[in-house]
């Protein structure tokens, strides 16, 4: 076998299909976001970007990066090893002890990342109960459907957000069967928001675990920014909340909360935790700052609804079709990979405006689109750019009248 060739054709595929992933090679700007410096082999020109997860800003909030000069200064750049050698540092204790108060957990645990937190305590946790059923909504992350695989238990998947059939396959399963129901709060492509208090209410009934990824939804929604389980009041109902630092907090890192001890039990038995390395003491000072930040402070969370009403509306307005939803995530949709990206390059190109692309695998075949995330610092006059450069486009490329 040719092993190049073989994998030549496998990218020669991804190119036809208009799948194949290019990287901006962006410089974000400390003080200027959402600016960024984009580099080509043309030359170097300021972008606006579009479609950042870094939702709020806070990675860079003065008060994040005093915190993290500070945490670096007094105990270097890594943490020394994993955190049962040498690499628990008091950074890492103070931080699980605000995530299991964010959402009125006992406690927490970190990982270093949420993909890593999603697969390693679903595979764990399923894994080790015998006979465990896992029950999954469809549409669930890429990092839960790895967890759920490696566990190696039954899966059976429901319709997205439909408690009726979750209900059903429920009923089908002998109640002293081990269970857990993973689901997500905001889905992170359509940008719609589970049923969670119907979802507890089916697990209550039947005597499930509830495993809830809230990773697009801490920071941004709840009095403290707990998430849509905070917004809710439900937060006492889960079993398991897991969340990111990489996105509203605007740092890196994975966790889950909980009861004692199902934390421990996952720090316990999760060769994911116990053989990582521990994230460095100076990106958990960060964390710890962001979060207390976002607790006492809403400025930033009512600012960012209103950046998200407005480009609504001048989309609406301008006749650009976005899928509607409750949540901060604004999918404008184009139903084409090779439109998909063509449009993305002449944003970037034409406009200066960075928006990637999202094609299958990431969402179905025909449903491509630009996913859109405006943050607090978006400005009248960046929203009116925007929607004018799409405008222009969607006459170009025939879309308008599609819409």
């Amino acid at each position: 076998m040719n092993y190049e060739d073989y994998f030549r054709r496998q990218l020669d595929g991804l190119r036809r299909e208009g799948r194949y992933r290019v990287f901006a090679d962006l410089e974000r700007k400390v003080g200027a976001f959402p600016k960024a410096t984009h580099h080509s082999p043309s030359g170097q020109r300021e972008v606006s970007v579009w479609c950042s997860n870094d939702y709020l800003g806070m990675g860079q909030h003065p008060k994040v990066l005093a915190a993290m000069h500070e945490a670096l200064d007094r105990c270097g750049a890594g943490a020394g090893g994993t955190r049962n050698i040498a690499g628990t540092n008091h950074y890492h204790i103070l931080l699980e002890q605000e995530l299991a108060d964010l959402h009125g957990k006992q406690s927490a645990l970190l990982f270093n990342s949420g993909y890593v937190s999603n697969w390693t305590t679903l595979s764990t946790l399923a894994a080790r109960m015998p006979g465990c059923i896992i029950f999954s909504d469809e549409l669930n992350h890429a990092s839960m459907i790895e967890g759920m695989r490696h566990s190696r238990c039954e899966t059976q998947v429901f319709r997205h957000n439909d408690v009726a059939d979750l209900r059903s396959k429920l009923a089908d399963v002998d109640r002293s069967v081990p269970k857990l129901i993973a689901f997500e709060s905001v889905y992170s492509m359509d940008g719609d928001i589970a049923p969670i208090s119907e979802i507890c209410d089916a697990a209550d009934e039947f005597n499930a675990l509830t495993y809830l990824d809230e990773v697009h939804a801490v920071g941004l929604y709840g009095p403290r920014g707990g998430g849509i389980s905070d917004r809710e009041g439900l937060s006492q109902r889960l079993t398991v909340i897991e969340g990111t630092l990489a996105k509203a907090f605007g740092v890196i890192g994975g966790y889950i909360t909980g009861s004692h001890t199902v934390c421990d039990f996952v720090r316990s038995f999760a060769s994911g935790f116990i053989f990582s390395s521990a994230l460095p003491p100076a990106v958990a000072a960060g964390a710890l700052t962001s979060i207390r930040h976002l607790k006492a402070s809403s400025a930033e969370r009512e600012r960012h609804q209103d950046r998200v009403a407005t480009l609504r509306r001048r989309l609406d307005e301008a006749g650009v079709n976005h899928m509607d939803n409750p949540s901060h995530i604004v999918p404008v949709m184009v139903r084409d990979p090779v439109l998909c990206k063509q449009i993305s390059d002449v944003l970037l190109d034409r406009y200066g405006i960075y928006v990637q692309p999202i094609n299958y695998p990431t969402v179905p075949r025909g449903t491509e689109r630009l996913r859109i995330t405006p943050s607090p610092h978006h400005t009248d006059a960046d929203i009116e750019a925007l929607v004018a450069a799409l405008s222009e486009i969607w006459a170009e490329v025939g879309l308008a009248q599609a819409a």
